[in-house]
């Protein structure tokens, strides 16, 4: 034990997961539990009282969630960082516990390597989350086959939608009629149709209004 040791408090409802995350944690080099609450309310209590560096907080606890506890701690002392620990991955979770100023989220099947690595690095201020979390957090992204048009196949595809025929296509561009075809072959390929009332209609549905 060292005056330099990292102070840690520890919550949630589970007695048996607060003993285990307090022999891990006193069992790492540099790092000290200095107090343990079985529900959010408690949390913020010892908090204010002990100061601890870093909290690792539960969110399912009765009383008060970890994500109040976490807002109401992080508000009332600024230099003590809450990293989440929790079994829960979804987003909505994920963001309600950053947004309450969480610094750190990781799952507890997480190696005891990468917690007690977590610990450390939240107090030193840095913002730990695991892999699965920040692949959560990303932002889903849909490629549309409209994509690998070009936007002369774009153009052919808006023209298609209005009735033309390839000839009538080819002089509003200005290119010829067996280039048209080329375009149309592709388009067609690209988002999957094969005749050119399937094509306007995708067109239709699909695309921005110009």
């Amino acid at each position: 034990m060292s005056d330099d040791d990292v102070t840690v408090l520890l919550a949630d409802d589970h007695h048996l997961v607060r003993s285990g995350l307090a022999g891990l944690v006193d069992g790492a080099a540099g790092l000290r539990v200095v107090g343990q609450a079985a529900d959010g309310a408690e949390a913020v209590a010892l908090a204010a009282a002990l100061f601890p560096q870093v909290v690792l907080m539960d969110l399912s606890m009765p009383v008060l969630d970890g994500v109040e506890a976490t807002r109401r701690i992080v508000t009332a002392q600024p230099g003590t960082h809450v990293v989440v620990l929790t079994s829960f991955s979804d987003t909505t979770r994920v963001g309600d516990a950053l947004a309450a100023g969480a610094i750190g989220y990781l799952l507890k099947d997480c190696d005891p390597r990468d917690l007690i690595a977590a610990v450390r690095s939240a107090a030193l201020g840095f913002a730990p989350l695991d892999p699965r979390v920040a692949r959560a957090l990303l932002p889903s992204t849909t490629v549309s086959p409209a994509d690998g048009l070009s936007p002369r196949e774009l153009q052919v595809l808006r023209l298609l939608g209005k009735g033309m025929a390839n000839k009538q296509i080819g002089r509003a561009l200005g290119i010829s009629e067996r280039t048209v075809k080329v375009h149309v072959g592709h388009v067609f390929r690209q988002i999957g149709v094969t005749d050119r009332t399937s094509a306007a209609l995708w067109g239709t549905q699909h695309l921005p209004d110009e």
